[in-house]
């Protein structure tokens, strides 16, 4: 299966707004060069941690899906997520090994909505509407670069 990366977007730092990218540069098992998580500075990072949040990666359609049947509304990079993709399914690559431009990711976890994302949002909704379509959290296996209109390949 082969979708599209449609959006990057990184925050340097925890809790700013997330800025849109052309291209970034994905480094292994560290994370992506000038997002907060590179340097263990997001919101939600952990040393102890055992999943990695190298990388997270939503779909447009789950957005689009969220909009539509909660009435909330994503501005692109809204959502915190590293990678808005199209044509793929995320859900089933927990586990999995994928291609994402030159860089190959592993499915770690679901990234599953949390309050801090209403919060900041400040629109009532949007950690319901993301249930089972937040996006996922991938470990940077093979580091390079990844650009918007990237392929995203997958074996299925």
């Amino acid at each position: 299966m082969t979708g599209t990366v449609e959006f990057i977007h990184l925050a340097d730092e925890a809790g700013a707004d997330p800025e849109p990218q052309d291209t970034v540069e994905a480094v292994g098992d560290k994370g992506l060069c000038g997002d907060r998580y590179f340097d263990d500075a997001g919101t939600f990072s952990s040393p102890d941690e055992e999943k990695r949040r190298d990388v997270t990666l939503i779909e447009a359609e789950a957005l689009e899906q969220a909009e539509d049947q909660y009435d909330v509304a994503f501005e692109p990079g809204a959502h915190r997520r590293n990678v808005t993709v199209r044509g793929v399914g995320l859900n089933r690559l927990v586990g999995e090994r994928f291609r994402v431009g030159d860089v190959v990711l592993e499915g770690d976890e679901l990234c599953d909505p949390c309050n801090y994302l209403e919060r900041t949002l400040e629109q009532t909704g949007v950690e319901d509407a993301l249930v089972h379509r937040g996006g996922l959290r991938c470990g940077i296996v093979e580091g390079g670069e990844i650009t918007v209109g990237d392929d995203v390949v997958t074996d299925e």
